[in-house]
């Protein structure tokens, strides 16, 4: 793979750099809707919620700010992944390179965006009076798991929409339900004992969970914690592997 990479590290940057163009072609205020979208989105939240879930909760808006970043940030990735194959079909059915390109440049722009917002949030946990200490260097460990996570099921969303289109309107059903179960807006804590369990099946509330620990508690999370992050990304990556190396050279017939 490393190989291959050093080969078409061009298309690769190309790629990269036209994803990250047409994102924001014909806007005025271009790449400044990577730090105005998130802001906007948490200013409304936090209106709304704040009421219901935030009442008598001390950094409510850090809070809400952790679980938007990371949910965020994986919406973006796979629904981008999601379409990798199809979006770029005229380039790999007419020049043999290896597919997985096309979703690792999506996934690059995504996390350039995540970067941008990361920023802000520093800034919003400065403002907002949460001490800052050697301990956020740990964020990196979950940003790391989530880049592999949201590989994989970028691999496993681009291999099944080729074959089945129908993949796109069940997954924004599917990311709807998601954000609820992964506790973006409210706290785990209020629910009965089964839920907080249940919810650890959750890979995206796990991360959630890992940047509120850092940031909010001030300490490393559990060593099961750490565990888990892992091992969601590598079944997610492990699994999206497999389709891509299975289904692979049908890809042609159905794009």
């Amino acid at each position: 793979m490393l190989t291959k990479f050093k080969k078409y590290q061009f298309l690769f940057e190309e790629l990269v750099k036209r994803d990250f163009k047409q994102k924001y072609k014909r806007t005025i205020l271009g790449m400044g809707w990577s730090l105005l979208s998130p802001l906007l989105q948490l200013f409304i939240m936090s209106i709304i919620f704040k009421q219901f879930f935030g009442r008598g909760m001390e950094h409510y808006t850090i809070y809400l700010f952790c679980g938007n970043l990371v949910f965020s940030y994986y919406k973006e990735s796979t629904n981008g992944g999601m379409n990798a194959l199809m979006s770029n079909s005229r380039i790999f059915t007419k020049v043999n390179v290896p597919k997985y390109m096309f979703l690792f440049s999506k996934n690059v722009s995504s996390l350039i965006n995540f970067g941008l917002t990361l920023i802000i949030f520093f800034i919003f946990v400065i403002a907002d009076g949460v001490p800052i200490g050697i301990h956020f260097a740990a964020l990196i460990y979950p940003i790391l798991c989530l880049i592999v996570f949201n590989i994989g099921i970028g691999l496993i969303l681009s291999a099944l929409f080729v074959f089945f289109r129908d993949i796109a309107y069940l997954y924004d059903i599917f990311t709807m339900l998601l954000m609820y179960m992964s506790a973006v807006f409210y706290t785990v804590e209020s629910m009965a004992p089964w839920f907080q369990k249940a919810i650890l099946l959750n890979p995206v509330y796990i991360y959630i969970k890992y940047f509120r620990v850092i940031t909010l508690e001030g300490h490393l999370p559990s060593l099961n914690h750490h565990i888990l992050c892992l091992v969601y990304a590598l079944i997610a990556l492990a699994i999206g592997c497999w389709f891509y190396k299975k289904y692979n050279h049908k890809f042609l017939y159905y794009v």
